[in-house]
């Protein structure tokens, strides 16, 4: 008895299987190959988001990818500030928003067209592809007041934004970098029936060698007399070992709670040995407050005032997290 009673009382340490658990960016350093990166499973903190708007299934797995790549990214920040993911485009989605606060709070909403939208599912076209159509993806990080904003852009004409990610590192951060995601929704059987939570996961591998000639990606064949194959990826083997072990993960994986993240990488790179470090937690948490919105009604005039009343108020809706704010016009008459 006191035995089972230890081993349940037991509780995962750093670099165990199990110890991050859902909602925890995860850091990870693999030295033999020179590679660096983060991982993640979101689960409960995902599902809200996207409960809370009951979004149609094709746009709940765009913007959980979103979610992903948001987080992925803006956890390697080392500033107070914050990394905006921002999707415009002529597609039924014509745009996806995720932004990550420092240290911990994600947010994220995506806007429609729902006629055009249903007309896809009819068709039985909902590829990422025909739900964002051409556009272009914009990766945003702000340090705050006083700094300048950063922003990288990528087109979107017919890729996934998967694919839109790699493009991004490979014109604008010049690193080598691989990503996969997956979406899905997590069935569980339960005394009033079955239950669905989506769940998301990714993992980032960044290839950052010591000598900066191992990672130079070779000149396009042609403009100077080079005749080598044209490649977007260098041909250090340390890299293309990474690709292929990155190559061998099952979408299955990268979202199964009994998986996680300890376990995934541990599978990928137990032959090299793979170093984890503590987890970053990550929040559904939106910015918006009562006294913001108050804020920017005290600058509206007031014919803009009167113009923003019905029905004897003004309501203010947050289009990320749903809250609605009641104010009485006399409160901005001056």
């Amino acid at each position: 008895m006191l035995e089972t009673q230890t081993l349940a009382e037991h509780k995962p340490q750093l670099g165990e299987f199990g110890f991050a658990g859902d909602d925890h960016v995860v850091p990870y350093e693999v030295a033999p190959l020179d590679v660096r990166g983060r991982t993640v499973q979101l689960g409960t903190m995902l599902d809200a988001i996207l409960s809370r708007h009951n979004y149609p299934e094709p746009v709940a797995r765009l913007l959980a990818e979103a979610c992903v790549l948001t987080v992925l990214l803006g956890t390697s920040l080392k500033f107070e500030g914050k990394f905006i993911l921002q999707t415009r485009t002529d597609g039924p989605v014509d745009m996806l928003v995720a932004d990550f606060t420092t240290p911990h709070a994600l947010r994220a909403y995506a806007r429609f067209d729902a006629d055009r939208l249903q007309a896809l599912i009819d068709a039985g076209e909902t590829s990422q592809q025909a739900l964002l159509g051409n556009g272009v993806l914009a990766l945003t990080i702000d340090q705050g007041a006083h700094t300048q904003r950063y922003q990288g852009i990528v087109q979107l004409d017919g890729t996934s934004l998967e694919d839109a990610a790699r493009t991004y590192f490979r014109q604008s951060e010049q690193i080598p970098t691989d990503i996969r995601m997956s979406v899905a929704k997590l069935v569980t059987p339960g005394p009033g029936g079955a239950r669905e939570q989506w769940r998301a996961g990714g993992i980032l591998a960044q290839f950052l060698p010591q000598a900066p000639e191992r990672m130079r990606i070779p000149d396009i064949s042609g403009g100077d007399g080079d005749d080598r194959e044209v490649t977007d990826q260098p041909a250090d083997n340390s890299w293309q070992e990474l690709l292929a072990l990155l190559g061998t993960i099952e979408q299955t994986e990268l979202i199964d709670p009994t998986v996680g993240a300890e376990r995934l990488l541990y599978r990928l790179f137990h032959e090299h040995g793979v170093r984890v470090f503590r987890g970053v937690p990550v929040d559904d948490r939106c910015s918006c407050s009562r006294e913001k919105i108050r804020g920017i009604l005290e600058g509206f005039s007031a014919e803009e005032i009167k113009e923003s009343t019905e029905e004897g108020g003004i309501h203010v809706a947050c289009e990320f997290c749903s809250t609605q704010y009641d104010f009485d016009p006399a409160e901005f008459v001056n």
